[in-house]
């Protein structure tokens, strides 16, 4: 198994053993999108252990040297990516900044807040990525204040092709430490779903958008 590859189901185990991540395929949540969803995910969790979440700052700020090089600064993004950032930063001894979900309502109207300069290289951290979209429209953010994305890396991606697709389309590369795909692979070998419960998470990541129309959900 690779070094990138331990990370992966590393931190697969991590997140399932705190219950950052819970898996109910059949009791699926209801995502803020309308999307029924059997796997639920919650990083900040990560935060109330601090073993764990000095495991990921230091493998998050060791994919931004390996993936990224040198940069100038590291950017949140609002509201989860900001702790997970900030842990980055001090790892790796540099400025942080965060961008905000829409500008402040009420003095400068920031919507980038903390200290940078034109031209700077910045890493963009997350926690989570699923269609990517929240975390592009703060990379259009910081290009459009003069800053240059190096590119982002989060802990978790769902693995959908809409995010490699977002991605590309906005010529920012982005890489986690583990998956969707590394998930299931960790649960089936360690027994946290049953061989039923595993199909059915195989077949949600094949088509989330319609999977479960005919499932009963439960509000996440």
């Amino acid at each position: 198994m690779s070094n990138k590859n331990e990370i992966e189901q590393k931190v697969a185990e991590f997140l399932l053993q705190i219950k950052a991540i819970k898996l109910q395929p059949n009791n699926p949540f209801t995502w803020a999108s309308g999307w029924k969803s059997p796997i639920y995910c919650d990083n900040r969790i990560t935060l109330s252990h601090p073993s764990i979440r000095t495991y990921i700052r230091q493998r998050l700020a060791s994919l931004v040297q390996e993936e990224y090089g040198s940069v100038s600064v590291v950017a949140g993004v609002a509201t989860a990516g900001i702790p997970q950032g900030v842990l980055v930063a001090q790892e790796l001894g540099l400025p942080f900044i965060y961008v905000r979900s829409a500008p402040k309502g009420h003095g400068r109207g920031n919507l980038i807040e903390g200290e940078y300069s034109e031209g700077q290289r910045v890493v963009v951290v997350e926690d989570l990525i699923s269609t990517g979209k929240s975390s592009l429209q703060a990379v259009e953010a910081l290009r459009e204040a003069g800053l240059e994305v190096a590119g982002l890396v989060a802990i978790f991606n769902y693995g959908f092709d809409a995010a490699t697709e977002n991605f590309k389309n906005a010529k920012c590369r982005f890489t986690t430490l583990s998956n969707y795909s590394a998930l299931i692979d960790y649960a089936a070998n360690h027994n946290f779903v049953s061989e039923d419960d595993l199909n059915l998470l195989r077949q949600w990541r094949e088509n989330p958008s319609e999977w479960g129309d005919s499932i009963h959900q439960t509000t996440a």
